[in-house]
């Protein structure tokens, strides 16, 4: 029977690691299998996305769309998320409800460049609401409950003919 202190690995299991710089007589020394000069004889160095002269995966994926560069990151709040949060205490019907008060109230995690409401769901009370801007359902119910939304949105410039 085989103590627990006796375990080992079967002969040739582990490989041992190479152990290089070691002088001449190692077989590995001098530039430790790395060749001589330039970069990537140098520590530290992966050229990201190079596949060995192989047309890179970046490159060969075909380009699509357009990117732009001045999109506004809107976060989106449905009405029904507002609505369970002033159940619940965490907002105040009363007071106007802008960015800072549904992060402060946990609706959303971080304001971006704007508040977009949405109009899923339904609303009892009487809201004031200050966000960046708002679907045409979000408007219409919670005008229909009393409420009133400020868009806080900049009017696109007019250019004289």
């Amino acid at each position: 029977m085989t103590k627990l202190n006796e375990l080992r690995d079967n002969a040739g299991a582990h490989k041992g690691r190479m152990r290089v710089g070691r002088g001449p007589g190692s077989g590995k020394g001098k530039t430790s299998g790395r060749g001589v000069k330039g970069q990537k004889s140098r520590t530290g160095v992966a050229l990201a996305g190079f596949e060995g002269g192989q047309m890179p995966l970046h490159m060969r994926m075909p380009k699509r769309g357009f990117n732009n560069p001045f999109r506004l990151k809107l976060v989106e709040v449905n009405l029904w998320r507002i609505a369970k949060a002033i159940e619940a205490g965490k907002l105040d019907a009363k007071a106007t409800i802008d960015a800072a008060a549904l992060k402060a109230a946990g609706v959303i995690r971080r304001e971006l460049d704007g508040v977009r409401l949405l109009g899923h769901g339904e609303v009892s009370a009487k809201l004031d609401l200050a966000v960046y801007s708002a679907s045409a359902s979000a408007v219409k119910a919670v005008e229909a409950a009393g409420g009133k939304i400020a868009q806080a949105r900049p009017q696109a410039e007019e250019t004289a003919a």
